[in-house]
């Protein structure tokens, strides 16, 4: 005979009241994407002088979308974006990765200092001009490297790995090495596949910071053909009299088209990355338990 739970009175109203919690938190999400969408279908006329929320098309028009994919720095931005996002994502998950195993042995000598002096730089900061002068000085200035290398490894990312591999049990890499398996081997085909929930969740923090990432690139670049698409899409948000917005203006000759261009480049510039979020969702919740921060 199955045997019924029954809930106190007490525990239905927080439930209830999570319920809404949540649904009200959803709306306030979703308000801002649902309206930049809805704006970037419509009419552009029909935009000049509106105040307040955007439900559907206001006069259905993808005019906005041809005017921003004729303006080259947009394809320009994208291009050097996925540049950034695959190539920095990948070096960075390679430091991490080698960086966690190597603070996860527990035969590692001094790694408790070392531990404490990486976790240190999340506290202390030396500033935007010694950063500066150490990517001037290593001649990475102006080039596709200075948006790479000094963000190539994140402290809170790294200690998520050391744990999630030091929770492992040491009986799996004491066999491993019985049988005349090297780190190498023992990191690549033992630990990696177990901790691959935790790599997804520090694949998804890495990819989303460098995909939004573009205060690095205003300081350290002057080429605007290694501009990254945030870069752009910043000019066409701030400042309307921009080259990039002259561009964009210039191929229909309107000034009207301004409001109708923000919204399209902003969902141009987010849609990509929410595709591939649905693709990591099943492993975050369990990454990033997984890997939780303790000793």
């Amino acid at each position: 005979m199955a045997i019924v739970e029954r809930k106190t009175a007490g525990e239905r109203t927080l439930h209830a009241g999570n319920i809404i919690l949540l649904i009200i938190l959803t709306v306030i999400f979703l308000y801002p994407m649902w309206h930049c969408l809805m704006a970037s279908f419509s009419d552009p006329l029909s935009l000049i002088g509106y105040k307040g929320f955007i439900f559907k098309p206001m006069g259905f028009s993808l005019r906005g979308y041809e005017t921003v994919f004729k303006n080259q720095n947009i394809m320009i931005g994208y291009k050097n974006t996925l540049i950034y996002v695959v190539g920095g994502t990948a070096l960075s998950m390679v430091l991490t990765v080698l960086g966690g195993y190597c603070l996860a042995r527990r035969q590692m000598m001094f790694k408790r200092v070392i531990t404490l002096a990486i976790v240190l730089t999340m506290y202390v900061d030396f500033g935007l001009i010694p950063a500066f002068l150490n990517v001037r000085d290593l001649h990475l200035y102006d080039t596709r490297w200075a948006i790479i290398l000094p963000v190539a490894i994140n402290t809170y990312n790294l200690i998520v790995m050391r744990t999630a591999f030091s929770v492992l049990p040491p009986s799996l890499e004491e066999s491993a090495m019985i049988d005349g398996a090297n780190d190498f081997v023992i990191l690549v085909r033992i630990q990696l596949p177990l901790v691959k929930a935790t790599m997804a969740v520090v694949l998804l923090f890495y990819a989303v910071g460098m995909w939004n990432s573009w205060y690095s690139a205003a300081i350290y670049l002057l080429d605007r053909s290694k501009f990254p698409l945030q870069l752009f899409l910043r000019e066409i948000l701030i400042a309307n009299a921009n080259s990039t917005m002259a561009e964009a203006n210039s191929v229909d000759g309107m000034q009207f088209l301004d409001e109708l261009i923000k919204y399209c480049s902003i969902i141009v510039s987010t849609v990509p990355i929410l595709i591939a979020y649905p693709f990591v969702q099943k492993y975050f919740v369990t990454g990033v338990m997984i890997g939780s921060v303790k000793e």
